[in-house]
């Protein structure tokens, strides 16, 4: 969708290289999630030092020389540092954005050394191990992915990313939150699921881009009460990619297709899009369905 309004804008007719751009943006999506998962690596590394550099201190406080070490010895946060794969995938795609700015990082410990949750945790006698997953969970959720200066910092960094970043927080949580005693291990995920998958993205922009008269010409007709130079831009881009979903990928179930666009309009257009792109939805499925235009496989795909 971005893709399409951004060659709109643009008056470009450069097909190929949105496609490229357009790519190497879902890509960058893996990036963003190993900076956000290596964040809480990083902290956890800066507070060891902390410590180091405390207890060596001339007039250390005893609270110095014995200081409290649950935080650094987390499991959760532990198997992070000793994960693999999130190391393998770190030097593979170069991440070294916390070595480069360590500021972020040193901000955001303060933050979590201040927050009432890790008084509490650090100050309980015993700690279960659900209780250590749950404080990594909470302090990811509540205190580093929130976080205005971190937020910034990702904007300033790549713009791509602004859209991302509830995706990613999410994905993150989940897996902290499915780690167990027995099954300390983090695999990153895989951006596709399979070629098909890959593909997708491209396929629907191409076929929107080459398609757009075709598509418009679906939908005009159903909006006897609108003037379509008066539809909002994005509207429009929202109806042709739902429309070609419908005729162009039998693959798709309608239902599932219609939940998305209408996600899409609530996110990024007026506040009654999404109640005027659904009507015109439901009325273009009667049509194309009445007219046999519409040839989903599979099962429950209709």
């Amino acid at each position: 969708m971005q893709s399409i309004y951004a060659m709109h804008q643009s008056g470009s007719d450069n097909l190929e290289k949105q496609e490229k751009f357009l790519q190497a943006s879902l890509e960058n999506i893996v990036d963003l999630y190993l900076i956000m998962l290596s964040s809480l690596v990083e902290i956890r590394k800066k507070e060891m030092e902390y410590q180091v550099l405390a207890q060596q201190k001339h007039l250390a406080t005893p609270e110095e020389r014995n200081p409290n070490l649950r935080f650094i010895n987390n499991p959760i946060l532990v198997a992070l540092d000793d994960n693999n794969s999130l190391s393998i995938a770190l030097e593979k795609r170069k991440i070294t954005n916390w070595q480069a700015n360590d500021d972020t990082i040193l901000l955001l410990l303060q933050v979590v050394k201040q927050s009432e949750l890790y008084q509490k945790y650090m100050a309980k006698k015993n700690v279960t191990f659900e209780e250590e997953r749950f404080f990594v969970a909470d302090m990811f959720s509540e205190l580093i992915a929130p976080n205005d200066k971190l937020y910034s910092y990702l904007e300033d960094f790549k713009l791509t990313w602004v859209d991302d970043i509830p995706v990613v927080n999410t994905q993150i949580l989940k897996q902290l939150k499915q780690i167990t005693d027995k099954e300390q291990s983090l695999r990153v995920p895989a951006i596709y699921k399979d070629e098909e998958d890959k593909e997708f993205a491209t396929a629907l922009f191409r076929k929107t881009v080459l398609n757009e008269t075709e598509l418009a010409k679906e939908f005009i007709d159903k909006t006897p009460n609108w003037d379509i130079d008066r539809i909002a831009e994005i509207d429009t881009i929202i109806l042709k990619m739902a429309i070609c979903e419908f005729l162009k990928f039998p693959s798709i179930p309608l239902k599932v297709t219609i939940n998305e666009y209408l996600e899409l309009a609530k996110e990024y257009s007026t506040p009654k899009s999404s109640i005027f792109i659904n009507g015109i939805l439901d009325n273009l499925v009667k049509d194309f369905q009445l007219n046999n235009r519409i040839n989903k496989a599979g099962r429950g795909l209709m």
